[in-house]
């Protein structure tokens, strides 16, 4: 049984669809291109397709992932499938690049160890003005203390973390219109640390804006790697951002 994984980009207006909704929308994607997909076994069989780490709802992606196992001997070309996928997938969701996998590879959620993120902070009220130097600061500070200890919700119980140890870098890339850029390395494991968790850690008078993923990394003998490289121009996603609005 062969596996296929695909790296997608989800940016615009469908950045506000849930993870389900974004699973209901490849499911449609592979009936109407009637992919020969495996199936579970029991009374309601279901494709075998997994994906990767979910997105957050609102925010924008050009590293997504997913794997599919075809059945039987099924063979597919997949040089042609990334447009194939495109023209039937809604506005602001866009496949980059198709390859087939070991069939024994782990799965994504054991594979991947962290994310990059770029995301603007603005002020919590929409009113107040942020500059860089001061949100500079407070990252220094970050990047310096031993603890970052926060109160944060996991199945709707309040946890208290020191998420310094999740973060494996951060810095400010500038500002413009959108607000004070960041750019930032975080780990998912062993407890994941999302954007809005570390925007919440620079200070209650913050929030983030504009937030999109950029890579999600795999280490490998001490080295990090993609779950799936594109071109650089691929990546990103010239075609999503031209339909995106």
């Amino acid at each position: 049984m062969a596996r296929v994984r695909v790296r997608f980009a989800k940016l615009g207006k469908i950045r506000w669809t849930s993870h389900r909704d974004t699973a209901r929308m490849w499911e449609r994607a592979f009936r109407r291109l009637s992919l020969p997909l495996a199936y579970s076994n029991g009374f309601s069989p279901r494709p075998r397709v997994s994906f990767g780490l979910a997105l957050p709802t609102g925010h924008e992606s050009v590293a997504e992932y997913l794997d599919i196992e075809l059945a039987g001997d099924a063979e597919l070309d997949l040089a042609g499938l990334p447009e194939r996928f495109s023209a039937v997938l809604p506005v602001g969701v866009d496949a980059l690049a198709v390859a087939s996998i070991d069939a024994r590879a782990p799965s994504l959620q054991e594979e991947v160890t962290s994310c990059s993120w770029r995301l603007a902070v603005v002020g919590a009220d929409g009113n107040t003005a942020v500059s860089a130097s001061a949100v500079g600061a407070r990252v220094e500070h970050i990047l310096s203390s031993d603890a970052v200890v926060v109160t944060r919700q996991r199945k709707g119980v309040d946890v208290t973390d020191d998420i310094r140890p999740a973060i494996k870098s951060l810095h400010v890339l500038g500002d413009d219109a959108d607000g004070v850029w960041i750019g930032c390395d975080l780990f998912v494991r062993p407890r994941s640390l999302r954007p809005s968790e570390l925007v919440a850690a620079l200070g209650p008078d913050l929030a983030e804006h504009r937030v999109r993923r950029l890579h999600q990394w795999i280490e490998r003998d001490g080295a990090r790697e993609e779950p799936l490289e594109v071109p650089s121009a691929a990546t990103d996603a010239p075609h999503a951002l031209e339909r995106a609005s």
